[in-house]
């Protein structure tokens, strides 16, 4: 069957690189399984084998020649690999019969692959790689090419529910109830327009106040916007006095005096309430790393939201401080992650090492703590820490943060000191989480 020199007519079966695209690829591939399949028996003088002819039916069904490759559509569906089986078997002189015997399968079995009515297997296509030797990834590239094929266009709610779950994380959301639980994507849709509190998602989310009091959120990822937004809600059915700036100067002083025992915690929140400040609680959402949160939802009406994520009472009263301190100095909105705990963060803004220097001295005046580290370091006694404690009216819990933030002693000295405060602070305050639930509002 196979030719001798060019001179008898032979036509080699060829691949223009100009007309290359992806239905030709796959057309080459059976030129190259034909070729292997019946591998030349000569070679030219150049020592070059020499390709067999082909019946040109067989090549005009599967390939396209270069000049009519731009007139393909995107309507063209790739050849099934059954078609690809039955131009090899038609080369080789071979029947369905005699495949199945070759790969050791049943014929019905092989007969439904060239039809089109089951797909290759990653058995089946070692099998025919091994009985066309063109190796079994040219066919299970056939079958994926050809069954993608089959698939009309790619579902459009797919491509919603995964905007819908870039803007929020919604599965968490639908857990803690801030949101219904939805049966379709156009439900889910209004579900978090209403949360949002906007007309469409085409918009970006954002906390409406005064323009100069604007909660802007497209800095924060999906998870920190989502729990801020929660907190935005929440404090607005919160009672407080108009905010003034004098009354909360003047009032952080009440404030202080709150630090010194843990069970003085439930009080907070109404001393704030009198100074004009919301405070809202909020258990944290995974990965939203997240410690507090100080915005406006009006001109006269600041919001400090905590996550309570560490129960120590170092943490409340350094994160409660940090907040006030934003509140203090009127800036217009402030998210605030890792700024207490093992992990705490270098505050690089401007504005964020203001608030925790503020914070600290807040509570300890930085001199008295100079002044006790040189007195008393290294030994750092719990007596010691409590007699300092007492004389500037704080908790020692406080003086242990302190020391531990500035590397004198380590996380772990004096961890029982660190009193546990979360379940004295969530009975005077508005709290989502931990077994508090607000229905959605």
């Amino acid at each position: 069957m196979h030719a001798g020199h060019s001179g008898d007519g032979a036509k080699r079966i060829a691949f223009n690189q100009s007309g290359y695209n992806a239905r030709s690829c796959i057309n080459v591939q059976l030129v190259h399984a034909l070729n292997y399949a019946y591998p030349p028996k000569h070679v030219n003088s150049f020592g070059k084998q020499k390709l067999p002819r082909y019946d040109n039916s067989v090549i005009d069904r599967f390939q396209k020649r270069p000049q009519d490759a731009n007139a393909m559509t995107q309507n063209d569906v790739p050849q099934s690999p059954g078609e690809f089986i039955k131009a090899a078997l038609q080369e080789r002189g071979w029947t369905q019969g005699d495949l199945a015997l070759i790969i050791n399968r049943h014929a019905p079995a092989v007969n439904e692959i060239i039809q089109g009515k089951r797909a290759i297997t990653p058995e089946m296509a070692v099998a025919l790689g091994a009985a066309f030797g063109t190796g079994a990834e040219v066919w299970m590239n056939r079958e994926a090419v050809y069954r993608l094929s089959l698939i009309k266009s790619v579902d459009p709610e797919v491509q919603r529910r995964v905007r819908l779950f870039d803007i929020a994380p919604v599965k968490d959301m639908e857990r803690r109830q801030w949101i219904k639980d939805t049966q379709n994507v156009d439900e889910l849709e209004q579900e978090l327009c209403r949360f949002f509190d906007v007309a469409s998602l085409d918009q970006e989310p954002r906390i409406n106040a005064a323009a100069r009091k604007t909660f802007k959120t497209g800095e924060l990822n999906s998870v920190q916007r989502a729990w801020c937004f929660r907190a935005w809600r929440l404090a607005r059915t919160i009672d407080a006095e108009p905010f003034r700036q004098a009354d909360f100067d003047a009032g952080v002083e009440e404030i202080k005096k709150l630090a010194d025992f843990p069970e003085k915690v439930r009080h907070v929140p109404r001393v704030l309430a009198d100074l004009g400040v919301r405070l809202v609680v909020i258990e944290p959402l995974p990965r939203s790393r997240i410690d507090g949160a100080a915005f406006w939802i009006a001109d006269d009406a600041p919001v400090i939201v905590l996550s309570m994520r560490y129960d120590r009472i170092d943490a409340f009263w350094h994160t409660l401080g940090h907040e006030m301190s934003h509140i203090k100095h009127g800036d217009t909105r402030s998210v605030d992650s890792d700024i207490v705990g093992e992990s705490r963060e270098a505050a690089t803004a401007a504005m964020e090492q203001r608030a925790e220097k503020e914070a600290a001295a807040m509570f300890i005046p930085p001199d008295k703590l100079r002044s006790f580290i040189i007195r008393v370091k290294p030994f750092y006694s719990k007596a010691r820490i409590n007699q300092f404690a007492h004389r500037i009216g704080v908790h020692p819990g406080l003086v242990t943060g302190q020391l531990q933030h500035l590397k004198e002693i380590t996380f772990a000295t004096n961890r029982e000191m660190l009193a546990k405060v979360r379940d004295i602070l969530t009975k005077t305050t508005l709290t989502d989480g931990w077994g508090h639930t607000v229905p959605p509002l």
